[in-house]
């Protein structure tokens, strides 16, 4: 099965004996994972069949041609397929990996991301949330913040301190958080756009099994650099046609209507579609070499671009709109289970791309991922790397 034209087939007997039109979506897709038809690149038994990662187009595009069920989407549970997935693949026991691998593909069990801090954003090393060992269990006390649909998971990826002692980077450990448990709780984070898609979490002597500690202990920093670099791929590298994501609505409106069009936006909107096609090729390449290994540094370079794009065309299109673009639907505080930039209207678009350039690491962290591992420019002074947490100045 490690070849398109054996993948092909087996799909094919797949679809043979679950036809899309007469299987329930819940019962296909439990079906398909445990065919191995899921993520082809995982191992056997996890939804895999240890096959080269690059065969999963060949087996979507089958599933797609018969018209089957999608899986539950990356808009729902984005954070749990792009990150906490790969994560625990990677450094799970084999115990976790069966405990969460197929509730999470099968979207049962919704997660969520509690990484950053009030005061360790930019600086995620710098967290202070206290994980405390008490015999079986650790005790969690901390806040976290900017947590995307918090309110509809059952399940964090959780790094926090274990050990005050240790310089910054280390004395990390990460967790698998269950969100229902005594000392979570959940408030909401009103954006510029009115939603409260994001949210802050306090954590209050909150027990995690060690069972679900992910890696060994004080390796936390190790295990998170997988997380970020597989949400920056995710978030910069995903799969579109041409004219897919930002770059379609205003593309569609300067074709349909011409009477908007002047010589200055004409000029800027051929530059931004180059961009976007640009970066759209150099997101395929990207999935390519992953194929061959685990998500590196570009995709830092990727979620960069995807953010700067994001904000220049979508301020574009309300300008190439004019009074038109201003409008906008509703204020009413709501809490949206996903983030849906091309069904929404143009101001929507355009406030919402104020976040990509802080979510999945800001900017300007980016910026220096990309100068010192990619372009191996010299790193920037760095005093507190080898003081001990608890005396750091904050």
């Amino acid at each position: 099965m490690t070849d398109a034209a054996g993948l092909v087939a087996r799909t094919k007997e797949f679809l043979a004996a679950h036809p899309p039109a007469t299987t329930a979506p819940e019962d296909f897709l439990e079906a398909r994972f445990d065919a191995g038809l899921a993520w082809v690149h995982y191992p056997e038994g996890l939804g895999g069949l240890g096959a080269p990662r690059a065969l999963q187009a060949v087996v979507d595009a089958e599933l797609a041609a018969a018209d089957a069920p999608p899986a539950v989407g990356p808009s729902l549970n984005g954070i749990g397929l792009g990150m906490a997935a790969p994560t625990i693949l990677a450094f799970g026991t084999e115990e976790q990996k069966q405990r969460f691998l197929r509730p999470l593909w099968l979207g049962e069990e919704i997660w969520c991301q509690l990484f950053s801090e009030p005061g360790a954003g930019s600086d995620l090393a710098a967290l202070g949330t206290r994980a405390v060992r008490d015999g079986g269990d650790w005790v969690v006390t901390g806040q976290k913040v900017w947590t995307s649909g918090a309110h509809n998971a059952r399940f964090a990826i959780l790094i926090a301190r274990t050990d005050p002692d240790l310089p910054k980077h280390r004395g990390i450990t990460y967790f698998l958080c269950d969100m229902t448990d005594p000392g979570v709780e959940v408030r909401p984070l009103r954006q510029i756009t009115g939603e409260a898609e994001f949210n802050e979490v306090f954590l209050t002597e909150v027990r995690i099994p060690d069972a679900h500690r992910l890696g060994a202990v004080g390796d936390g920093w190790k295990v998170a650099q997988t997380t970020l670099m597989n949400e920056r791929v995710a978030i910069g590298g995903m799969r579109m046609p041409r004219e897919g994501g930002m770059i379609g609505p205003v593309s569609a409106a300067w074709r349909e209507r011409p009477e908007l069009r002047t010589r200055d936006l004409h000029h800027r909107l051929v530059g931004l579609w180059v961009e976007a096609e640009v970066a759209r090729l150099t997101g395929e390449r990207l999935r390519q070499q992953l194929v061959a290994g685990h998500p590196g540094p570009e995709g830092s370079g990727m979620k960069l671009s995807f953010a700067r794009l994001a904000q220049e065309i979508s301020g574009l299109e309300v300008e190439l709109l004019g009074e038109e673009g201003l409008l906008y639907d509703e204020w009413t505080m709501r809490r949206p289970e996903t983030v849906d930039f091309l069904g929404r209207e143009a101001g929507y678009r355009y406030l919402r791309a104020k976040g990509n350039s802080i979510e999945g690491g800001t900017s300007e962290v980016l910026l220096n991922i990309v100068a010192e591992r990619v372009l191996g420019l010299p790193a920037e002074p760095r005093t507190d790397k080898d003081i001990a947490w608890k005396d750091l100045s904050r």
